[in-house]
């Protein structure tokens, strides 16, 4: 199964590599931009399967790229994950609920578990837009990018699924771990 390209802008080193370690490289290539003019040259020319957006970014801000998004009727379908760490900025901009804009909105920072969510909630989002033929369409406009597939969705669910064992088994080995070392101390006294 090819990588689906997702796209994170974000001025943030740190967000940018965390993103790229929460997913799984076989499944998902992520290319990264550090402000809102790479990333939307990135988005016109990359056509990227799903967008991670920081909303406050240093040359061009977020909600400028996603009111250029919201312009262009192919770019719009392309599922969005709106980050920011101050949610009231968001909000005086773009009003809740995020979902009736088709987008994803995460408080940073997140979770694995959060991300994989956001990730699953947008896709569902992209595919309630009515369909391109209802928008009207320049001639310019390519293809339109094609849909989430139901392999991803399954393959994201066996994610989960792992996560959760892998977190009960850390939790076990942690409780077990702590109980060594309450034994070793014991023993030293």
């Amino acid at each position: 199964m090819a990588a689906h390209k997702i796209l994170v802008i974000d001025d943030s080193r740190v967000i940018r590599n965390m993103v790229r370690d929460m997913l799984p490289p076989a499944n998902f290539e992520v290319m990264e931009a550090a402000d809102g003019i790479k990333g939307l040259e990135m988005i016109q020319q990359q056509k990227p399967w799903m967008i991670m957006l920081d909303f406050l970014l240093p040359r061009m801000s977020g909600f400028e790229v996603y009111e250029s998004l919201q312009q262009n009727p192919e770019l719009r379908r392309i599922p969005l994950i709106l980050m920011s760490g101050r949610k009231e900025e968001v909000t005086s901009k773009i009003p809740e609920p995020f979902e009736d804009k088709h987008l994803v909105f995460v408080e940073k920072p997140f979770e694995q578990k959060e991300l994989i969510a956001a990730i699953k909630k947008a896709m569902v989002l992209s595919q309630k837009l009515p369909p391109l033929s209802v928008i009207p369409t320049s001639p310019s406009v390519s293809e339109p990018t094609p849909l989430p597939s139901d392999d991803l969705l399954k393959r994201i669910q066996e994610l989960e699924a792992k996560q959760t064992a892998l977190e009960h088994q850390l939790s076990t080995q942690q409780k077990q771990f702590q109980q060594l070392v309450d034994f070793i101390k014991k023993k030293l006294k």
